[in-house]
């Protein structure tokens, strides 16, 4: 624990912002360093619980409560308090790869799963995590580890997201010899360009790559398995092969007029807009002076907010079909459970002080995409719709008979999530899917049904957060090390 009574003489200090009109005219990140003062008063916050929830890491009632990496948060907010920078960091590098990764875009279940949390705002955990590598990184304690010996044995990770990286660091650090395999022109995945450069700058990504490219792990970029190079001669090249693939087959909407021009998927629109930046070429879907329209929430609505703003939109609406949050949990929705309520994240509040109000229309459904002669995009038309009034085998809603309302559109981005991992992997290596898509492979086991073939990630979970995909990584690297030693 930190003080004794820190949970009583300390409130709880959120991590602090650029403005909001300032940020949204450059694509740098836009959190502030906190001062180490106020750091240390914020690790004294964490109590001596008895049994703490904050790194359990289980799903209870099909909700995830506390961190899937069971970081030592308890351990390391101590040694913060005491000044103890170097300690707190061997701390955080024992469970997680990456705190720099999850320090900026993990949405903390640990703070969700806080005792102190229960009647008081939790710990702030997930900002001592991102100070304390950041620190780790500026002080220099952060050095290529070598392997002192090399098994001999060869295994290839296709995939170079987070589930990935996390899989070729624990191999590597057990002495194999790891070959990453990217079908992108660079390595990260969703952490390259996925996530927008103002919540994950690509410079954080870039130095944790050229970090394990030092400690020995192979990266080979633009190499698509079952095209470039088939399944079979990986195969062969290779004693082990672990897919982190993720799920990347996007969730559509099929309503008339989806085939009208300026309708996109989200993730191609943040990827693009990420390739522009880092100078691979000019911004192929520009939101500038446009009437945008985002469909879906979460993480990837929001940074599609973020992006249109920082590229001089006219207007953004974010549609949410879903009902509003609670400001508070509801009953159904108990600690240690990640609170289901009502929040503003980082695009919200830029679009609020841009526009003047939040973006955010809950409880609508689009029902027509509308072109025109041309069709080229010009607007959609929405319902409201009753949570309370379900259509059995129809929809878990009705829509409310007279709310019909037209939108101005001259650009629309999918945020409605993954279905899961493209079939041509499966395809490729002729593996079995469950009925969602995913490739089948046990929790905790993580094998195929390929003698020495793995699966780890959304590509096997299904979408989730990066701190899972961590976790899996280094799990299915522990179960890929014993068949390598037992072959």
């Amino acid at each position: 624990m930190g003080k004794p009574t820190g949970f009583i003489e300390f409130s709880r200090e959120d991590v602090q912002y650029r403005n909001a009109n300032d940020r949204v005219g450059d694509w740098n990140e836009f959190l502030v360093q906190i001062n180490d003062q106020t750091l240390t008063t914020q690790g004294a916050r964490c109590m001596d619980c008895g049994v703490p929830f904050c790194h359990t890491g289980q799903i209870v009632e099909r909700m995830a409560t506390g961190c899937p990496v069971n970081n030592l948060i308890p351990e390391w907010n101590h040694l913060i308090y005491k000044g103890k920078w170097r300690e707190a960091l061997d701390r955080l590098h024992h469970t997680n790869n990456f705190p720099e990764f999850t320090g900026r875009v993990c949405p903390a279940p640990c703070e969700g799963s806080c005792v102190l949390g229960i009647n008081e705002p939790p710990v702030t955990i997930k900002d001592i995590e991102r100070s304390i590598v950041d620190r780790g990184f500026a002080e220099g304690w952060i050095a290529p580890r070598i392997p002192q010996s090399r098994s001999g044995k060869s295994v290839a990770v296709v995939g170079s997201g987070p589930a990935g990286l996390a899989c070729a660091d624990q191999l590597n650090q057990q002495g194999h010899h790891v070959t990453v395999y990217e079908r992108a022109d660079r390595i990260g995945g969703l952490l390259m360009y996925g996530i927008p450069n103002m919540k994950l700058d690509k410079g954080v990504v870039e130095r944790r790559i050229g970090l394990l490219r030092d400690e020995g792990i192979e990266f080979k970029t633009g190499v698509n398995i079952g095209t470039d190079l088939s399944a079979a001669d990986l195969k062969n090249q290779h004693d082990a092969v672990v897919l982190c693939v993720g799920a990347t087959q996007p969730r559509d909407l099929k309503i008339p007029g989806r085939t009208a021009s300026g309708i996109y998927f989200a993730m191609e629109y943040l990827t693009g807009s990420t390739s522009s930046l880092l100078g691979q070429h000019d911004t192929p879907i520009s939101a500038a002076g446009k009437n945008v329209v985002v469909i879906g929430g979460g993480d990837t609505g929001t940074d599609c907010i973020g992006t249109a703003i920082r590229q001089g939109c006219k207007s953004v609406v974010n549609l949410e079909i879903v009902r509003r949050p609670p400001e508070e949990r509801a009953e159904s929705n108990p600690w240690p459970q990640w609170p289901m309520i009502f929040r503003t994240d980082y695009g919200h509040a830029e679009a609020k002080a841009k526009f003047g109000d939040d973006p955010r229309k809950f409880s609508v459904e689009t029902v027509e995409f509308i072109a025109d002669k041309e069709f080229k995009l010009k607007g959609l038309r929405t319902c409201r719709v009753d949570w309370s009034q379900p259509r059995p085998g129809v929809a878990p809603f009705s829509r409310i008979e007279g709310t019909n309302q037209d939108i101005a559109a001259d650009l629309v981005f999918l945020a409605l999530g993954f279905l899961g991992p493209e079939a041509s992997i499966a395809e490729a290596f002729g593996l079995q899917c469950d009925q969602r898509s995913n490739i089948q492979a046990t929790e905790g086991q993580y094998t195929t049904n390929v003698d020495g073939v793995f699966a780890a990630g959304d590509c096997r979970r299904g979408q989730s957060l990066v701190v899972w995909a961590i976790r899996e990584g280094r799990e299915v690297a522990d179960v890929c090390g014993e068949f390598l030693a037992a072959n």
